[in-house]
């Protein structure tokens, strides 16, 4: 397991993400964080087995950018672009369909046993970053295991990065520790 520190380290002269799910804020830093934006992690908790809907730790890399030029607040489903424009709810309100809107960051695992491969494979599991039509859910876990942000954010977000950029998920609560030594 790598550490928050370590990936830090390792990552300082390269564009890189922190996730903190405890504060639900994504970082985008290059030596010191550039931008700081409001997510919304798993309403499940924090896991990496497949078909629980919970959100993945550890460090991933994002393998596929889809999304670019399409509108803010484009329905993707299984990453295409279905012509439809979501409505985009500002009040805190679950909605029946939980849309994937305007950007996806797919990410791959790259820590074996945790993120990558076998029941706990992070790309085969689809967890993204995208955009939701939920955005009065931001700032509070509400997803099913992907992480939520707001349409221009996302969209901002994407411009910033590209294929090749390390995330790390991480949680200093004490699900996390419970889950290091799984």
């Amino acid at each position: 397991m790598i550490s928050i520190d370590n990936f830090i380290d390792i990552n300082k002269y390269k564009t890189h993400i922190l996730i903190d799910l405890d504060a639900q804020k994504l970082y985008l830093k290059k030596r010191f964080i550039q931008k700081t934006y409001d997510i919304s992690s798993s309403a499940f908790g924090i896991g990496s087995e497949k078909n629980s809907f919970k959100t993945p730790l550890g460090a991933h890399v994002i393998t596929e950018k889809i999304g670019h030029k399409l509108p803010l607040g484009a329905i993707l489903k299984g990453r295409v672009w279905t012509q439809e424009i979501a409505e985009l709810i500002k009040e805190p309100f679950d909605i029946k369909e939980d849309v994937i809107t305007s950007r996806i960051l797919w990410l791959d695992g790259l820590e074996i046993k945790r993120n990558k491969g076998g029941n706990v494979d992070s790309k085969s599991r689809y967890i993204y970053i995208h955009g939701t039509a939920e955005e009065g859910l931001i700032g509070n876990p509400a997803s099913l295991g992907c992480i939520r942000m707001l349409n221009e954010d996302v969209i901002d977000l994407f411009k910033n990065v590209r294929v090749g950029t390390e995330v790390l998920i991480y949680s200093n609560k004490e699900a996390y520790k419970d889950y290091e030594t799984i």
